[in-house]
């Protein structure tokens, strides 16, 4: 009788031993199941979300650096030689000379006219080259931040935003570290006046003083899209709690009759 007691207390623990390598074992395979699923919900973790990525911001880029050089190849009737020394050595330094702008669009909406940009976009903060430069690099240091660990892996419209908006930071970036300035070429609405002598607050009388280019462009369009993703977002959002509304509604109703 002893015997048998004694083999059943050692069965039991044994099976209890078991029973807890098993419960461990599936708490690990749970755990590295909610792991792998975390993973394949990040954007970091998806070749497909980096290809988009890389290819708005390739395409964007060269056609930015490309437009650039041929402006000023062509632009000012003459090649345009910039010397990066000479322009960090003296801010008035200007390379480009005097130049009717060629109209690109007729009717007085777009001229192409050279300008070196010491500022940012459109010119505004001007001789502030180093502010930008290490501005610039934190701004797309957290847009990729953003692209990998704040947006999802079907969030392709973010993605195409983010990646314009990179192109095109990395665009005037370029400008700034190899020739010190920024190279803009596009003028709208050239010749034309504010209305009953208005000035700007630079002292400008034009409808739009400011020259541009197409890196300037992509920024703005990368912002668009990105406040036309949350706006869908939100919407999407506002649509799924609204559906999951009236379930929850319908399973408290139900656990509150009584038996």
């Amino acid at each position: 009788m002893r015997a048998d007691s004694q083999g059943h207390f050692e069965e039991a623990a044994e099976c209890k031993a078991v029973g807890k390598v098993h419960h461990r074992c599936c708490s690990e395979d749970r755990a590295r199941l909610v792991s792998a699923e975390r993973c394949a919900n990040r954007t970091w973790a998806s070749p497909r979300c980096w290809a988009i990525l890389l290819l708005v911001v390739v395409v964007g880029l060269s056609l930015d650096l490309w437009t650039k050089s041929w402006a000023f190849e062509h632009v000012a009737g003459q090649p345009v030689v910039i010397s990066r020394q000479a322009l960090l050595d003296n801010p008035s330094y200007n390379p480009i000379p005097f130049h009717e702008g060629q109209v690109f669009i007729p009717g007085r909406m777009l001229n192409f006219h050279l300008v070196l940009n010491s500022g940012a976009v459109f010119g505004i903060g001007s001789e502030q080259r180093g502010f930008f430069i290490v501005f610039t690099v934190v701004a797309v240091m957290v847009a990729i931040y953003i692209f990998g660990w704040q947006t999802r892996p079907r969030s392709t419209l973010a993605h195409v935003g983010i990646g314009l908006v990179l192109a095109g930071a990395l665009g005037n970036l370029w400008d700034r570290l190899a020739l010190g300035r920024v190279r803009d070429f596009l003028h709208m609405f050239p010749d034309r006046h504010l209305p009953f002598g208005l000035n700007w607050f630079g002292g400008g009388s034009e409808v739009f003083p400011w020259v541009f280019n197409i890196a300037d462009v992509l920024l703005l369009l990368g912002m668009a899209v990105l406040l036309v993703h949350l706006h869908f977002s939100d919407q999407q959002q506002r649509s799924d709690q609204s559906k999951a509304d009236p379930v929850e509604a319908g399973e408290g109703s139900e656990g509150s009759k009584p038996s």
